[in-house]
């Protein structure tokens, strides 16, 4: 694996990739990595040939400078993972060279509702940090393909909304979501839980499950109510949401005609971590 730190010296080795015509696959992490993002890079290999990974911690896209204060960091261990993994190339930039100017005046980027709900709503500004530094990142390796995992389902679409708002030709593959035993979804927050909140936590797949099981058509309201009484049952303090919507715009569905496809979206809290997850419906 080739690490570089300079966006100049990997433009300069990815110049000669692209020249060459060989297709590269983009799996961009800000680290703490997981058998989830182990499963992109995985991907990466089989339908690319070369495999570029990232790993930066986007200080724009916190809207709570805790949060990004406690963002876990194992570089040493995720190196090693990625290597392990068979990935080819690892940018692991400095914020300067992510953004040369500082980060005061940063572009703004379109997204229409899709900031404005769900995470969008809970956490403003999120998706223009998100949108920020994607956009340099995929400006710098300007992958054929970009492997994202289905966890983030509303960044998934927020990115495939920057790739359409800049024109590029630039496919995503949208991996699903692995999960722990109990249900859990793999995700690098989950390093701040303990066991025992490991296992509480798994009541919102356990409430998304139910979503999925139960659900028929007509009014959708007691279902929402009772995920969420199964989620605050479960040991979370706080929920953001639990959301049925539209599977491809997102748009909130309270009465279902049995046809839509659907999917099921939760943000809660337990001891203080944030947790978001989602499951296909039907």
């Amino acid at each position: 694996m080739i690490l570089f730190k300079k966006t100049s010296d990997l433009t300069k080795y990815l110049k000669t990739i692209h020249g060459k015509g060989i297709s590269t696959g983009f799996v961009p992490t800000m680290g703490a990595l997981h058998a989830g993002h182990l499963s992109l890079i995985e991907n990466s290999k089989e339908k690319t040939s070369v495999t570029i990974a990232s790993i930066f911690i986007n200080p724009t896209q916190f809207n709570d400078p805790a949060d990004f204060d406690k963002y876990p960091v194992t570089l040493e261990k995720d190196i090693l993972a990625l290597e392990k993994a068979g990935c080819d190339v690892l940018f692991l930039p400095s914020v300067q060279e992510i953004y040369p100017r500082g980060t005061a005046d940063l572009p703004h980027f379109n997204l229409g509702y899709l900031e404005t709900i769900l995470e969008g709503k809970h956490r403003p500004g999120h998706f223009q940090g998100v949108c920020q530094v994607m956009s340099r990142l995929l400006e710098i390796v300007m992958p054929a393909t970009l492997f994202l995992g289905r966890k983030d389902y509303q960044q998934c679409m927020v990115i495939r909304k920057l790739i359409s708002l800049k024109e590029w030709k630039i496919s995503l593959d949208i991996i699903p979501t692995l999960r722990e035993p109990s249900g859990l979804a793999m995700s690098s927050r989950n390093m701040r839980l303990s066991e025992m909140d490991k296992e509480k936590a798994s009541g919102v797949y356990n409430a998304l499950q139910y979503l999925k099981d139960e659900i028929r058509p007509g009014d959708l309201t007691g279902y929402i109510l009772k995920a969420a009484a199964m989620i605050k049952n479960a040991g979370f303090e706080k929920t953001d949401y639990v959301s049925i919507a539209e599977r491809d715009s997102l748009q909130p569905v309270t009465h279902w005609n049995g046809e839509m496809v659907l999917v099921g979206l939760v943000a809660a809290y337990i001891n203080g971590v944030r947790l978001i997850d989602n499951i296909t419906l039907r």
